[in-house]
């Protein structure tokens, strides 16, 4: 597996992975009617203004990360590939390139993406309740986490 920068080229295969894999973790916080595309919240939620990287495997980009030097803000993997330590590997890739601490928040619910946080070192440090980004019309909860850096 390639981790690498993403391009322009990556668009639409980021819109599919993310639109999968955000059906999953809005119905494992009980959330579903608040599902909206990538496209449909990139701009509002600054989707091109974070640093993005995608996991990429014989040629097919299979997860993607957004972060900025203090969040990781955005992790997602195509569902049919799930299990396989894309995830784990995309976080790795940030926790590396960042090289400083960093926070992370996870929908209450999502116990698999929560797991590949701890698995990588980052550490709860609460519990925040608030509105969706990209669609404030739901209350959300949400796991904060953070990591020490490397």
């Amino acid at each position: 597996m390639h981790i690498r920068p993403y391009t322009a080229n990556d668009w639409q295969r980021v819109c599919e992975i993310h639109d999968a894999a955000r059906r999953d973790e809005l119905a494992a916080a009980g959330l579903e009617p608040a599902y909206l595309t990538l496209a449909e919240v990139a701009e509002e939620e600054g989707f091109h203004d974070y640093e993005i990287r995608v996991a990429e495997l014989d040629g097919r980009v299979l997860g993607f990360t957004a972060f900025s030097p203090e969040e990781l803000a955005w992790l997602y993997v195509d569902p049919h590939c799930y299990g396989r330590g894309i995830g784990s590997a995309l976080v790795q890739a940030v926790l590396l390139e960042t090289a400083s601490p960093m926070t992370a928040e996870v929908l209450h619910g999502n116990a698999a993406a929560l797991a590949t946080y701890k698995k990588e070192g980052f550490v709860e440090l609460g519990h925040a309740h608030g509105c969706m980004p990209g669609n404030e019309s739901f209350a959300v909860s949400v796991t904060e986490l953070r990591h020490p850096g490397v």
